[in-house]
């Protein structure tokens, strides 16, 4: 049977959406084989998946343009059936309208998209989440409940997690990915401070993120002074994370990567929306869900879909208006 090729080329949040695709495929397709393509730094969270051929690489980075032209020989080359981009970016839809696939799919939006043989529309609206407007480039009318995206962390992820708790010494624990590449989608470090603070101080608290979030967590830990935190930000892989998450008694993050880390694991999340509203179909999809937004409705918000470098009017009420009490009234729920 001919494979297919999923194009998901933005950022971590967006190819762990994606992967509720190949669960989906896995399903209703079980014999046809799948291939993934990503970004340079996202190959990791597909490392071991199940439902995944082979992880194509493409380097932004480096020889960018170069890159993109290597992988349209390659894919033409392998004679897919169907390749499916989910972006709606020249660059993935040149991939796909000329990818020699007799079915070329992708999103209305997409620039190259007059030279794909089926479309689908992509509008934010109200209650449809991402991962069903995903779904309908596989199946145009689907209407069924959303399908869970899923990571599958290695047994060695799981030791690397199981190893970081015990370091601590062990016992409940709580954990915080304070950051964003958006700024307005991300709760300010004093709201944090101030959450670090009212914790019970039962919890060991793990800080959370990549390399380039390091020095934000190590100012968190610095001026906290509360026992019991760790900074792990830039030590554990991606699937450690997830797998780290999933044995949190909760999870406190953003509108941001890690909350969809915690969807594909199944890991308790309180997701902290500050910006953007979970209207826009981001939304976590963990069993325990909950989300922390200000309770004031407030005529600037949401200003964007993604977020801002700053708060556009410069008060961002709608960061600083949250209280820390709605955190912790979802750590009793938890």
């Amino acid at each position: 049977m001919p494979a297919i090729l999923l194009i998901q080329t933005a950022f971590i949040g967006d190819v762990i959406l994606a992967t509720a695709l190949l669960e989906y495929l896995h399903r209703t397709e079980p014999g046809t084989p799948v291939d993934f393509l990503v970004r340079r730094g996202n190959e990791g969270l597909l490392r071991g998946h199940p439902h995944v051929r082979e992880v194509l690489v493409w380097d932004k980075n480096q020889d960018k343009y170069r890159g993109l032209l290597g992988l349209l020989g390659q894919i033409r080359r392998t004679n897919y059936g169907r390749v499916v981009t989910l972006q709606r970016f020249a660059s993935t839809g040149l991939l796909t309208a000329f990818s020699g696939a007799p079915e070329r799919v992708g999103f209305d939006k997409n620039p190259l998209a007059r030279f794909f043989t089926r479309t689908a529309p992509h509008v934010i609206e109200a209650g449809v989440h991402e991962v069903t407007r995903n779904l309908r480039l596989l199946a145009p009318e689907y209407q069924g409940p959303v399908v869970p995206p899923r990571l599958y962390p290695s047994t060695d992820d799981e030791q690397e997690a199981a190893e970081a708790v015990a370091a601590a010494g062990g016992g409940p624990y709580i954990c915080i990915a304070p950051t964003s590449v958006w700024f307005t989608k991300q709760f300010p470090e004093a709201q944090w401070g101030k959450l670090l603070a009212a914790l019970p101080p039962e919890y060991t608290v793990f800080l959370l993120g990549g390399p380039p979030d390091t020095a934000a967590c190590q100012r968190l830990l610095e001026q906290s002074g509360r026992p019991g935190l760790v900074n792990l930000s830039g030590r554990l892989s991606l699937l450690a994370s997830a797998a780290l998450m999933r044995g949190a008694v909760l999870n406190y993050v953003n509108d941001s990567a890690p909350m969809h880390l915690c969807s594909a694991v199944g890991a308790p999340v309180c997701a902290v929306y500050c910006s953007t509203v979970p209207a826009f179909g981001f939304g976590p999809l963990s069993p325990f869900s909950r989300i922390v937004e200000v309770e004031e409705v407030l005529p600037c918000r949401p200003c964007g879909l993604h977020g801002h470098a700053t708060c556009p009017l410069g008060h961002f009420r709608c960061a600083h208006d949250i209280r820390t009490e709605q955190l912790l009234a979802v750590l009793g729920e938890a």
